[in-house]
């Protein structure tokens, strides 16, 4: 596969603008090498970004040789831009999804998607990453997507797969978290981080096991083969894989087919840390609403609210909004929380990746032999990640993983 423009093998995109809440802090180093004129390994894995990070440590620990590759810097595209709240809970509700695809398959999607940020949370102890993670309860808010007649079903649906969750009405509502006139379904066991000190901190595991990480190299031409795989960058130096790995983010890569997937923007604000004024257990609120708002805070107690997405994939006309969507999330987050300041210390846009059900895209790619693809597209973008590392490790190393068939490029539905 080589571009059409004679540039790169993937698409560039301006991936987001303004300066976002993880940039304040210093990322944690990760050793980089430049990229030699010949090379060979087991993987080649293309972006450095958090599912590259999480993809190329869990081929390390099975004892692949992987070289990680990137036309940015560690971490540099859509990782910063991410609000990181990782949740197993899907933006299609499951009693939603059930009836689109059938009980069966929806309910195993939503299962793998809880398992997902379950190994990512053991992981990131077990390897004791220091990446500003904590694990939060969640408030899925009613809103124009379910009632609260239909925000009942779904908890119901919850509870009949076998996830833990609380139904409240608006008295608890308000008494416990200060939002007004609002029924809500209670979720446990969710996830949260720094995404940018996350892909950082899962790099450096892999350099450790030796993993070769060079940014700055735009790969230009993909032959794929029966043998193996040719990468060629910019500067024409040649890489020889056994396998190679497209983690681009939203940058897809020419010729792998798109499924449905497309580009959307969003827009999001952080305020200046104010733990005093913080509700109930800094449960990260969301709402069953089109567009709808998702907060979380920070380990000091910042609060992060993004949303208002639209179906905008150019970034000329996302970043013409970023004022006006901020007085809107800035609005928003004052009416539906008013013991907090909403005053924006950080605001930035960024583009992000959508499907038609929520859920990734990873696996095989067709007509590329040796070639896999993980696009974490949807609103779960840490946690398909995570996903996508366990199933990408099975499949490379010869297993078949149990659920492929419903996130692989040939699924039937």
């Amino acid at each position: 596969m080589k571009s059409d423009d004679g540039r790169s093998a993937s698409e560039e995109r301006d991936l987001r603008t303004g300066r976002t809440i993880w940039q304040e802090h210093r990322r944690p180093p990760v050793p980089t090498l430049p990229l030699p004129s010949r090379s060979r390994c087991d993987v080649a894995m293309i972006g450095a970004g958090i599912s590259g990070a999480l993809i190329a440590e869990a081929l390390t620990e099975a004892g692949l040789d992987v070289m990680i590759l990137d036309r940015r810097g560690i971490a540099e595209g859509s990782t910063p831009a991410s609000t990181a709240l990782l949740q197993y809970e899907l933006d299609t509700p499951l009693s939603q999804m059930a009836e689109r695809i059938g009980w069966e398959r929806a309910m195993r999607i939503w299962r793998r998607s809880y398992l997902a940020v379950e190994a990512l949370r053991a992981r990131t102890e077990r390897l004791g990453l220091e990446v500003g993670a904590a694990t939060r309860p969640s408030l899925y808010l009613d809103g124009d997507r379910l009632d609260p007649a239909q925000l009942a079903a779904e908890a119901d649906a919850r509870r009949r797969a076998g996830f833990e969750v609380e139904l409240i009405g608006p008295a608890e509502t308000e008494r416990r978290y200060g939002i007004r006139r609002r029924h809500a379904i209670v979720g446990f066991g969710n996830y949260c981080a720094d995404p940018r000190a996350m892909a950082a901190a899962y790099l450096g595991v892999a350099a450790k096991r030796g993993a070769r990480i060079h940014p700055h190299s735009e790969i230009v031409r993909v032959d794929a083969a029966q043998k193996g795989v040719t990468l060629e960058s910019d500067r024409g130096a040649h890489v020889q894989a056994r396998h190679a790995v497209f983690a681009t983010g939203y940058e897809m890569m020419k010729g792998v087919p798109r499924l449905g997937n497309h580009i959307m923007s969003t827009w999001v604000i952080a305020t200046r840390p104010q733990p005093e004024a913080l509700w109930r257990d800094g449960a990260m609120i969301w709402e069953a609403s089109d567009p709808y708002l998702y907060i979380r805070t920070t380990p000091e107690g910042a609060v992060i609210c993004g949303g208002e997405d639209e179906e905008i994939a150019s970034a000329g006309e996302r970043d013409a909004r970023l004022a006006a969507k901020t007085k809107i999330l800035t609005r928003k987050l004052a009416a539906l929380l008013p013991a907090i300041d909403p005053t924006p210390a950080f605001a930035w846009a960024g583009s992000f990746g959508n499907s038609p059900l929520g859920t990734p895209t990873v696996g095989r790619v067709p007509r590329m032999p040796n070639c896999y693809s993980a696009m974490g597209y949807g609103g779960n973008g840490i946690t398909f990640s995570m996903m996508a590392a366990q199933i990408l490790r099975s499949e490379i190393c010869g297993a078949r993983d149990p659920d492929s068939d419903l996130f692989g490029f040939r699924r039937i539905f």
